[in-house]
């Protein structure tokens, strides 16, 4: 088989298939094995002194690993080429997440249209970090708007631009440090030294798609105002990385994203991304949500056509 068609058959199969089911909550999934390797490190080594090195030896540990387990399997299947292309398929639909943002996404939207704000609170808390109880609508709409922006790179865009870089084990070592980010990532007590390291790889791993993701989506939206507020407001935000999504869908929709926020009972300041504070509407989630599956279908398409001329 030609080249091209080994990596370009699991990367569209792979894409399709989480559109279709999401994330296979009741399949084994490799993101639950990694969390489960990086709670042991977190358990047995995150105490005492010297948190700060043994973080980041934590965390090289499990990014080599990841690396290099996958590299070899890859290599070991490439003799078969059902084999690599099912493989392959497979994580390719494990490292995406698109399908599950829009949907987690829009439960929280259909709770507050039906059931009100309190539902929607409680809805909401299961896919952000900031606490929720005391959220008012807008609020709820602007935390919505603001994990669809951010996740868009995380969860779709970064992988992708991984895959295209060095297929499954390229992939799947940046599905492993964004997992490290999001469970040891944290400026709090506990994680402030220990996952400091895994902090500063996933700002590292997610520069160059954070970027890549905002341009996408005010190129697919035709808005000259997103461009500007990218350059505006992108670098404002705490994370070198998210603030630039985040300002993109907030110049696409001509609202006011960030601003202050409770994380985990502690008041976090967070810069406004856009100046017009208006209510957010129901119309906003669904733009939002076309411009997410847009932006990945662009990008998917524009990598394809890249590996069929590089690779000819």
């Amino acid at each position: 088989m030609d080249k091209q068609l080994l990596i370009i058959i699991p990367l569209v199969t792979g894409f399709v298939l989480d559109t279709i089911f999401g994330d296979p909550h009741k399949l084994p999934h490799p993101i639950r094995l990694f969390g489960k390797m990086i709670s042991f490190f977190d358990k047995n080594l995150n105490k005492g002194r010297h948190r700060k090195i043994k973080g980041a030896l934590s965390a090289i540990i499990l990014i080599a690993v990841t690396f290099l387990v996958f590299y070899f399997i890859e290599i070991q299947l490439k003799a078969s080429n059902t084999g690599y292309l099912v493989f392959t398929s497979l994580f390719v639909f494990y490292g995406l997440a698109n399908r599950s943002l829009i949907s987690e996404a829009l439960k929280v939207e259909r709770k507050l249209l039906k059931d009100g704000t309190e539902p929607a609170r409680k809805q909401l808390s299961m896919i952000v970090g900031r606490n929720t109880e005391n959220l008012s609508e807008k609020e709820i709409r602007t935390a919505v708007l603001e994990t669809l922006a951010e996740n868009l790179s995380d969860g779709v865009i970064a992988p992708l631009f991984y895959y295209f870089l060095g297929g499954i084990p390229l992939m799947m070592t940046y599905k492993m440090v964004n997992t490290l980010d999001s469970m040891a990532g944290y400026k709090n007590e506990r994680y402030k030294d220990f996952g400091f390291f895994a902090a500063k790889t996933d700002d590292l791993f997610n520069f160059i798609p954070a970027r890549i993701t905002a341009l996408l989506m005010v190129l697919i939206a035709l808005s000259r105002r997103g461009l500007m507020y990218i350059f505006r407001y992108g670098h404002k935000h705490s994370s070198p990385n998210a603030g630039y999504p985040e300002a993109a869908l907030a110049g696409i929709l001509n609202c006011r994203l960030g601003g202050p926020n409770i994380y985990h009972g502690k008041l976090v300041e967070k810069p406004y991304l856009g100046k017009n504070n208006r209510e957010i509407s129901h119309q906003d989630i669904l733009k939002a949500s076309v411009i997410n599956y847009l932006t990945a279908i662009i990008f998917l398409t524009t990598g394809v056509i890249l590996i069929y001329v590089i690779t000819q």
